[in-house]
């Protein structure tokens, strides 16, 4: 098309010459169009497409800022406004919206279909002819397209306030021509293309999706009054529809149009034959205005320009929709990087897909001390464009696009799930990873492992079923890895003895398959030694930690980070298993080794520090404890940052072991400090969180309010028994705790029949000889003692020892505590001697385990003073 200036307005005169020996015919001159200047636009001059939709919601804000942008007013050039976005998103709507709440503003409104030069020039012309008739009807009716439209300029050029909406621009060339002879007026653009916009001084507004409280409200207002009854169903419906207010309409009108298609008949019609619904129109509709065609013009185009974008739009409806990392696509050995990155940009333009950068902390520290940060391009495409494209495609290829997003994919994922720095890509790849590999794939067993490690239990069990349902063949390795993340799970989820059993099972499975030393398998002892351990057989899982650990050693190298791990947690079940001297010496040992290999502040190595202080406390040194901690805090708050939950745990530990060390209100304070910090990191009813609470009511009590310690614990309990379930260990603990303050608070009796509707429930989820079961039985007989029956208390404990020597180690903490409370209610039944006798043999015992100014140590040199004062 020629440019609008320029433009021939002779009007044509002369011979025309029909053929050979035809008579020359004499063409009558066409009359000129009338001086631009001179005509004055009819009154109320509108020319708008339709009606404006009834229901428009959602597009308050959009709406206000195209008035506030037109309203200013033209001053040295055209007022002009871009609406940007995806076809189906609303431009149009809500530019004819905008004409008509304010035709009444501009001297008159023109409505231009500007799909091409072609309808450009063609709508302004139909602007001219309207002008002209009242003054010229005749010359309106005989110019050409050409003449109308460039007289149309002309007069634009002369007349102020008019309002001219260009709608679904292609290229920006095609209206820029017109900017440059229009000073006094308004252009309103609505446009697919989201380039090049603010060169022309334009203001572009990018629209959204629909808010879903929006879409649902479109859905039931378009559908019934009825709908709004079937909350669930418009929820769904705008789910599916993507909140995108073509497809909205679409689907809303067609169920309130069509004979006996109810909302949830829609949704089913909309599973089975999704391509069909895509393509149908209401009965009285636009066939034109589906969502299965707004792209169709588009796509084409995008296919003549660049067939690369073409294919990588296809290759996009594959994967899930949002944030796929633009190196996945660039993957592939037989395409240029740069090319893929310019389709990728026209689809962009288009608005098909959209392009973001997103920046997520990094696990890795940078020199200054400042966590590094890693940045993704990542790619997010609209889910109807990915099913619409999905069904213009044969079934052939379809596999074949799947099987290439699932190579690609396997190629991007990192090679280390274990390791830190790889999680921010994996978060982004874990969602295309469930889309587009096959449940066989060895990615998404490192999709499991990616899973364990940030502890997201929820999704890691349900893709672990998955998995091992699709693997008939229990022997795949896919499978394997899929039943020790099951376990691994069932642990994690309070249910440890099952974990274990489970691993106990998979371990020769292993072995088999893979043999002794592979990794794997060493994994599976590494975890069937630790729900050992967790199941309540410390001894068992220490030694079971010491069979493996030279194993490790002589396959992955004594310095192997995996192995740094297992000697960690051979010293804790060490000290867990009643030696804690010996635990704190090899824990001594291993530090220097971690700080070596990975770095002082390496988080295993700020772990074993950790690990060390506690342990330090458990020894019987709580003041040390206390000391250890408040050294390593400062430095995991500036390695870890302040709210990092590893230093939210230090500071519960560091107020714990301040408690224990004697200062109870500095614990308290601690405690109370900690608690909104950790609501609002973690959540309100975190498992973390409830800890805390936990441990304030515990606090509570130990500074001598037995009565709100009590209380305290009665208002956690449901809280637990609902955020991990009622036999969870931690809740059976709750439970536990609170009948103890019962009994401090002065109800014995009641405090005693908690413990015995307890013992049962535990001895069923832990087993019998669980250290926790054990520990009721422990706290059942000294309150069967304080409610009046010293006798049936001394049975009871003399029941217990022989079990807790055998399980425990005749040396464990909880063993001396038994036998201590053996010797008390000795001597309060009556046998003051073998009471005095009792405490005597104790004493060094527990002085060589705990140390001399262990409390605990102090209790008994107490009570053996008591009662050798009773016999004097």
């Amino acid at each position: 098309m020629p440019g609008p200036r320029g433009a021939a307005l002779d009007v044509n005169r002369g011979i025309v010459q029909t053929g050979d020996g035809a008579h020359a015919i004499l063409q009558a001159p066409r009359p000129p169009l009338p001086k631009a200047a001179s005509v004055q636009a009819p009154p109320g001059l509108i020319h708008l497409p339709r009606r404006s939709a009834v229901q428009f919601v959602g597009r308050d804000h959009a709406l206000e800022q195209v008035r506030a942008h037109l309203a200013a007013g033209p001053a040295t050039g055209v007022i002009t406004q871009a609406v940007v976005g995806l076809g189906g998103i609303g431009k149009s709507e809500l530019a004819l919206q905008h004409a008509r709440r304010h035709q009444q503003d501009y001297l008159l409104v023109w409505w231009i279909d500007a799909d091409s030069p072609e309808q450009i020039q063609a709508g302004l012309a139909a602007l001219g002819r309207a002008l002209a008739t009242p003054v010229d009807s005749v010359a309106a009716a005989q110019a050409t397209a050409e003449e109308a439209a460039a007289w149309t300029l002309a007069w634009l050029a002369h007349h102020p306030g008019w309002l001219i909406v260009f709608d679904n621009v292609e290229e920006i060339a095609h209206v820029e021509p017109y900017l440059a002879d229009l000073s006094r007026g308004f252009l309103l653009i609505t446009t697919r293309r989201d380039a090049g916009w603010e060169r022309l001084q334009a203001a572009p507004i990018r629209l959204e999706l629909l808010p879903r409280a929006d879409s649902v409200h479109l859905l039931a207002e378009l559908i019934s009054p009825a709908a709004v009854g079937d909350a669930e169903g418009l929820e769904t419906l705008a789910e599916q529809m993507g909140d995108l207010p073509l497809a909205l309409t679409q689907a809303g009108a067609y169920i309130a149009r069509t004979p006996r298609v109810t909302l949830r008949r829609y949704l089913k019609l909309l599973a089975d034959m999704p391509e069909r619904m895509y393509q149908a129109a209401p009965m009285d509709g636009d066939a034109e205005r589906v969502i299965a065609k707004v792209w169709a013009l588009s796509q084409a185009r995008i296919q003549k320009v660049s067939p690369l974008a073409a294919d990588l739009l296809n290759l996009l409806a594959f994967f899930a929709p949002d944030n796929l990392p633009c190196q996945v696509l660039a993957g592939s050995s037989d395409i240029d990087e740069l090319q893929v990155d310019e389709a990728l940009a026209l689809l962009a333009s288009y608005s098909l897909i959209t392009v973001t950068t997103q920046d997520l902390p990094d696990t890795r520290e940078s020199a200054d001390d400042e966590p590094a940060a890693e940045s993704y391009d990542v790619i997010s495409v609209h889910r109807l464009v990915q099913a619409v494209t999905r069904h213009q495609l044969d079934p052939s290829q379809c596999t074949r696009l799947k099987d290439q997003a699932a190579d690609l994919l396997l190629k991007a994922l990192p090679a280390e799930p274990e390791d830190p720095a790889t999680w921010p890509l994996y978060q982004h790849l874990l969602p295309h990873a469930r889309t587009v590999l096959p449940l066989d794939s060895p990615g998404l067993s490192q999709i499991l492992t990616y899973l364990l490690q940030i502890d997201d239990r929820s999704q890691a069990r349900q893709l672990a079923e998955q998995v091992t349902a699709h693997l008939r063949d229990d022997t795949h390795p896919c499978a394997l890895h899929a039943r020790h993340v099951l376990a691994h799970c069932t642990g994690a989820d309070g249910n440890a003895a099952a974990a274990r059993d489970q691993l106990a099972e998979l371990l020769p499975v292993r072995e088999r398959v893979l043999g002794a030393e592979h990794p794997s398998v060493l994994t599976t002892r590494h975890n069937l030694a630790y729900w050992t351990g967790r199941a309540g057989d410390a001894a068992a899982a220490r030694d079971l930690f010491a069979d493996l650990l030279p194993v490790e050693e002589r396959v992955r190298g004594a310095e192997h980070s995996s192995v740094l791990t297992t000697r960690h947690i051979l010293a804790y079940w060490t000290g867990q298993a009643g030696d804690a001297a010996a635990a704190l010496n090899q824990l001594a040992d291993l530090l220097p080794v971690q700080e070596r290999v990975l770095g002082a502040e390496h988080p295993d190595v700020l772990a074993t520090r950790h690990n060390l202080a506690y342990g330090t406390g458990q020894a019987g040194d709580a003041a040390a404890a206390r000391d250890q901690l408040a050294e390593l805090l400062p430095v995991l708050e500036r390695v870890r940052g302040a709210e990092h939950p590893h230093v939210l745990t230090t500071r519960h530990n560091l107020a714990y072991w301040t408690g224990q060390a004697g200062d109870a209100a500095a614990a308290l304070n601690q405690l109370a400090e900690l608690l909104p910090v950790q609501e609002r990191v973690l959540g309100a009813e975190h498992p973390h969180v409830l800890a805390t609470r936990h441990d304030l009511a515990y606090g509570t009590g130990q500074a001598g309010d037995a009565a709100a310690a009590r209380d305290q614990f009665a208002e956690l309990l449901p809280m637990r028994e609902r955020v991990l379930g009622a036999e969870h260990p931690d809740v059976l603990t709750t439970r536990h705790i609170l009948a103890y303050w019962t009994g401090q608070a002065g109800d014995a009796a009641a405090a005693r029949d908690q413990l015995a509707d307890l013992l049962p429930v535990q001895e069923r989820v832990l087993g019998a000889e669980h250290p926790h079961v054990l520990a009721t039985r422990h706290n059942l007989a000294y309150g069967t003692g304080q409610a009046g029956d010293a006798a049936a208390a001394l049975n009871q404990l003399a029941d217990l020892l022989p079990v807790q020597e055998r399980v425990l180690g005749a040396e464990h903490p909880h063993v001396l505590a038994t036998r201590h409370s053996l010797a008390y209610w000795t001597g309060q039944a009556g046998d003051a001697a073998a009471a005095r006798d009792q405490f005597a043999d104790l004493l060094p015992v527990r002085e060589r385990v705990l140390g001399a100014e262990h409390p605990d140590v102090l209790a008994t040199r107490h009570n053996l003073a008591r009662w050798t004062e009773r016999l004097a």
